[in-house]
């Protein structure tokens, strides 16, 4: 038995001296050399400058208009457009969804639950809410896509029919 124990040992650390050995010895090439000097300059701009009317850039500026780049990273809260067809068809649904969501204000019985439950009796789907039955915001899709959103509290119901927003879903992101 000792004799095995040996073996096992003298195993184990063959083992770990190939590994060590492997480890430092690599398996790469000398590599290029690179010199951290270099004659010329960039071939590309290495900024990004505002473009101001009247004022030449520097060769190293990439210019950007940063009103319209404010304008495009502003744009996931837009809406997307809506087609006639699907603005009719959901706008014929909206008397029942505000009657539905008139009376469990009436009711006193404005909660993220019951509000889902009666979007979805309306036949409105993937329901989304926020907040309490101080304000309640919620955004489902209709029939003929697009969103049904508003917000609903004790005191009023205020529901609006258009496209899902461009980042994804009927209500913007917090």
């Amino acid at each position: 038995m000792t004799r095995h124990r040996r073996l096992a040992e003298m195993a184990g650390f063959a083992l770990v001296l190939g590994c060590a050995v492997s480890v430092l010895a690599g398996c790469a090439g000398g590599g290029v050399q690179v010199s951290a000097e270099s004659r010329a300059g960039s071939p590309t701009p290495t900024a990004a400058c505002p473009a101001v009317p009247g004022v030449e850039l520097p060769p190293e500026c990439a210019p950007y208009d940063p009103d319209a780049a404010m304008a495009a990273n502003d744009g996931y809260r837009e809406r997307m457009p809506l087609s006639d067809e699907a603005v009719a068809a959901n706008r014929e649904l909206l008397p029942e969804v505000v009657v539905a969501l008139d009376s469990l204000r009436s009711d006193g019985a404005v909660t993220p639950e019951s509000v889902v439950a009666t979007l979805h009796d309306a036949g409105l789907t993937d329901v989304q809410t926020r907040g309490d039955s101080n304000g309640l915001l919620f955004g489902a899709v209709g029939v003929a896509g697009g969103c049904f959103y508003g917000e609903i509290s004790v005191q009023t119901v205020q529901i609006e029919v258009g496209g899902l927003i461009l980042d994804g879903g009927c209500l913007p992101a917090q």
